[in-house]
């Protein structure tokens, strides 16, 4: 018996890595023959002298999308979120994306008791005092989206763990990937925030609004807890469920319909307005509305829709400045 989970093991073992070697295998390729990729990976590592925003967005474009974008005159959704990466560039974008600034502009403009508290923040990791946090707790880096540490036991966690991850995500230049202008001049900083826990369920839920103009129009929900792997579903703003996905699975059992959404649907409007597009993320904590973020460029525009006709009918519901010739 012993040998035949051995055999099993080492049969998995080898598998997983075979899966590995393919995927780094499949990537070199693509590299040395898609000259899209090849020229992506090169300037994301400063090799491509005639570099700009507008060619890097197109060639990367193509990569994801199968296609080329038309930069000057776009018409889907995905091409008029590179569009507003080029050319809709406002100061306070930059506040807007940074983890820490957008807490003050937030409760500016709705109320302070919509913004998670934060417990400290610092430049470096060496400066975290962290006897004088509470047992739970939680770090974010304020310029990207990977740095984030739950703790929901200090005395149990590995500081060396959370060291080497926090410092990686501090010199992560979040802009130079997808060129998200708003986040070129973010400050990398670390920042504590209150441990949300919700009664009802063991990981807190998102609800991300997409709103065009002031206007919300669905409503994406993600789950990712022990029982499935990370989940998308969408929603119409009356909590129909949409027959729609991207780059991850729906779930078996989707979202029940939030007692806050109204809530959630006026206050997405009020921190929305004046904006061509910006999706609005929420929780729901024990029956009260918590911020989250704010994404001027949802997945980056550069995530396929199924069906695709979803890319024609929001891009249709995105209305962006008067085109000039580029």
């Amino acid at each position: 018996m012993k040998g035949i989970w051995y055999c099993c093991f080492y049969k998995y073992h080898n598998d997983k890595e075979n899966m590995k070697m393919n995927s780094k295998v499949t990537k070199i390729v693509g590299i040395l023959f898609d000259k899209d990729r090849r020229y992506v990976f090169l300037a994301n590592r400063g090799l491509m002298p005639g570099d700009t925003d507008k060619r890097y967005l197109w060639h990367k474009f193509k990569t994801r999308m199968g296609y080329y974008p038309d930069l000057d005159h776009p018409k889907t959704f995905n091409e008029k979120l590179q569009w507003l990466k080029l050319y809709d560039r406002k100061p306070e974008y930059t506040t807007m994306v940074d983890k820490f600034e957008v807490k003050k502009y937030v409760a500016s403009v709705i109320g302070e008791k919509y913004v998670i508290p934060t417990l400290g923040v610092w430049e470096h990791f060496k400066d975290i005092d962290f006897d004088n946090l509470p047992n739970q707790f939680v770090l974010k880096c304020t310029h990207d989206s990977g740095g984030l540490v739950i703790v929901r036991d200090k005395s149990k966690i590995n500081y060396n763990t959370i060291r080497r991850k926090i410092d990686k995500s501090l010199k992560v230049d979040y802009f130079k990937y997808n060129r998200e202008w708003p986040y070129k001049r973010v400050k990398p900083r670390i920042i504590a925030e209150q441990y949300m826990k919700d009664i009802n369920t063991q990981n807190l839920s998102v609800y991300k609004i997409f709103c065009f103009s002031g206007t919300p129009y669905l409503i994406q929900t993600i789950q990712n807890d022990k029982t499935q792997d990370e989940t998308i579903d969408y929603f119409d703003t009356s909590w129909r469920l949409l027959k729609l996905k991207q780059n991850f699975p729906n779930s078996r059992v989707p979202l029940r319909k939030p007692v806050t959404l109204e809530e959630m649907l006026k206050l997405a409007r009020i921190l929305s307005q004046g904006h061509p597009f910006l999706r609005t993320d929420f929780y729901e904590v024990n029956g009260q509305v918590f911020f989250s973020e704010f994404t001027f460029y949802t997945d980056a525009g550069f995530e396929v829709f199924h069906p695709d006709i979803w890319d024609k009918r929001l891009g249709k519901m995105l209305e962006i400045p008067a085109l000039k010739e580029r």
